[in-house]
This record gives C-alpha cells, sequence and structure tokens, in this order.
C-alpha cells in the first residue's frame, strides 16, 4: 500500500532509515571514516531524519512509501520544483526486499497519485552503472532525455548520472 507523507508528524524515522540502511552506512564510511561505525550510522540516521522533518516536509515536498504487511519496504522523496514539475531523490528498496519489484510499485503509485493533479512531469538522476533503477524508471514510463543527470534543485549536471524524464499524456 502506498503511504504518503506530507508533514514531519506522519513520519517513522526508525521505519524509514530501514529502508536506507545501506545508503546510510555507506555514508557513515565516507563522512565520519575515523569514528565508531555504528556511532557514525546514528549520527547519519539522526542528520537524515532531521533533515526530512526540518527542511524536506516545509510545504508542497512529499514522501512516498511503499509498505508490506506493517513494514516499510520501498521509499522515494518527491520535490515539487514548480507547477507540474517535480523531481525525484532517494528512491530506494530495503536491501533485504530487493529485487521484488517494490521500487517500481512505490514509483508507478507515485506517478498515478500525480494523474489526479493534471499533466506533470517528473525527473530523476540515475547512475549509468545501475542497471536495476534504470530498469524499473523504464518500466514506469521514464526515458533518458540527457546524457547527464542535472539535479533539479541546483541545476548541477553529473556525467556518471542519465537524466530521466517522465511525461503525463
Amino acid at each position: 500500500m502506498l503511504i504518503t507523507i506530507s508533514s514531519p508528524g506522519e513520519l517513522d524515522g526508525e521505519r524509514l532509515m530501514d529502508i536506507y540502511r545501506e545508503s546510510n552506512g555507506e555514508n557513515a564510511e565516507v563522512q565520519y571514516p575515523d569514528m565508531d561505525r555504528s556511532e557514525a550510522v546514528e549520527k547519519i540516521k539522526r542528520g537524515f531524519v532531521e533533515f526530512i522533518k526540518r527542511d524536506f516536509l516545509n510545504g508542497a515536498n512529499r514522501y512516498f512509501v511503499w509498505e508490506r504487511d506493517g513494514v516499510w519496504v520501498s521509499a522515494l522523496r518527491l520535490y515539487l520544483v514548480r507547477e507540474g514539475v517535480y523531481y525525484i531523490e532517494a528512491l530506494e528498496t530495503r536491501p533485504d526486499l530487493r529485487r521484488m519489484g517494490y521500487g517500481t510499485r512505490v514509483l508507478s503509485e507515485t506517478l498515478k497519485t500525480l494523474e489526479k493533479t493534471g499533466k506533470f512531469e517528473v525527473h530523476d538522476c540515475v547512475s549509468k552503472k545501475n542497471e536495476a533503477s534504470l530498469a524499473t524508471h523504464r518500466k514506469c514510463g521514464f526515458v533518458i532525455d540527457s546524457d547527464a543527470g542535472v539535479d533539479y534543485l541546483n541545476g548541477e549536471r553529473d556525467e556518471r548520472d542519465y537524466g530521466m524524464g517522465y511525461y503525463s499524456k
């Protein structure tokens, strides 16, 4: 089932961090290489949840989460860039529940939710090496629309990514 989170009070930080367990571990190694690993991961998690509550959920932005049997299994952040234009970040599935279609479900159900608002477009940056994410995006109707990913929030380009776009009819 799709859950839409639009305010800080709706966020269950622990369940969300279960989805980002792998990324949080990788970020901890990079950002705090000399700190005890478990302490570094906890610091990353606290900072991530604080960012979501304080900065991300501050208006029209939303988190979409796919829940199965009470477990949050996949999620994405959806930014409203301007009227009818959205940008996705952090599409991820719990490591222990990958390859079961949950990323596709959260992405496709998010698009169905947006269809109710009228004509829209959604953009994302996907690593050229991430075949699973590229396949998920294509399955949901995204196309590669630039050979370099463009972060719609700051305009930065990254040659390691593709710019992906979904355009409603």
